[in-house]
């Protein structure tokens, strides 16, 4: 079983302490076996933060067990961190665990050394202070997360979910990773300037609305030409009505769902077959390989050659496959 330790400090935000918790407690594989263990660790048995006080059973010892180590983000202007706590978790990165923050738990990374070098983010109000601060860290602040292998970095709030699933996602696959997503109720499409590998095979239908139909006929027949017209005709409304109501309960427009639902079919393909890519471009309904590699870059953040070797489902890029 994996071990999650969640590191709280004085001042803890609740949410960025409570958001992984959740994620990887929730996380279940096929079998209903819990792949995750979470314990909760701080430096001294109680910790505050905005309106509550936590008693930890856990002291920094916990942190040298771990496989995987989350720093929550914490108030603004509380100080430095405690030298014990960064001691530890520099000890943790030499040993090769991972090592997580969420917002502004990239201060406390970065106090350690741990990003020299590296890019991070954290929450946009705070990325400006982070680059002043530690000149060496390669601070992005338009993205929701960075993953650098062992040394990931989130921006604020939800961003945190969006991390933690991209997590299971590396060690259990797209499956166990869009079960989370279902059971914490997360939305399954969130773009942003970073790669963004926690997909699942198509995006959700909001299941009882009037969209139901048409979105699953969109499922049905991505490899056709389907067209604004054709959508509303299968809604029985105008083009104008359809667009308004689509975006009163999907939050995007009728083509940023269609384009973004092709693009999680290729992803779908390039995890689970061995089909060259412009035979997945084709099935995926783009028009051409060109296309299809522009608009899984611009959603995905990288190619659907290194996505394949990334997330292939025997862990090894089809030889069929091409750039």
């Amino acid at each position: 079983m994996h071990s999650v330790v969640i590191l709280a400090l004085e001042d803890v935000v609740p949410f960025d302490l409570t958001a992984p918790m959740t994620v990887f407690d929730w996380a279940q594989l096929p079998d209903g076996r819990s792949p995750y263990r979470v314990t909760l660790c701080a430096e001294k048995p109680e910790v505050r933060g905005d309106g509550l006080v936590l008693r930890v059973e856990r002291g920094l010892d916990a942190l040298a067990d771990a496989d995987t180590v989350v720093v929550p983000g914490r108030k603004p202007g509380v100080g430095p961190t405690p030298e014990p706590v960064l001691a530890a978790l520099r000890r943790a990165a030499a040993d090769g665990t991972r090592i997580a923050s969420v917002c502004s738990g990239a201060f406390v990374l970065a106090e350690a050394g741990l990003l020299d070098g590296l890019r991070a983010t954290t929450h946009w109000a705070a990325a400006g202070e982070l680059a002043r601060l530690f000149p060496r860290v390669k601070v992005q602040p338009d993205v929701l997360y960075v993953d650098n292998g062992q040394i990931l970095t989130s921006a604020g709030a939800a961003a945190a979910l969006d991390l933690c699933l991209h997590m299971i996602r590396r060690d259990l696959g797209s499956a166990v990773a869009a079960d989370a997503a279902r059971r914490c109720v997360m939305p399954l499409e969130r773009e942003g300037g970073q790669a963004q590998f926690i997909v699942h095979e198509l995006p959700p239908v909001p299941r009882g609305s009037t969209l139901e139909p048409v979105l699953e006929w969109i499922e049905d027949n991505l490899a056709g030409e389907i067209t604004l017209g054709a959508m509303a005709a299968r809604s029985g409304m105008s083009e104008r009505t359809f667009s308004r109501r689509f975006r009163e309960q999907t939050g995007t427009t009728p083509l940023q769902w269609l384009l973004r639902t092709r693009v999680r079919r290729a992803q779908y393909l390039l995890e689970n077959s061995d089909r060259p890519v412009e035979r997945i471009a084709q099935q995926a309904g783009f028009g051409s390989p060109t296309a299809f590699r522009e608009r899984f870059r611009r959603v995905v953040g990288t190619t659907p050659q290194a996505y394949r070797a990334a997330f292939h489902a025997n862990g090894t890029p089809a030889a069929t496959a091409h750039a």
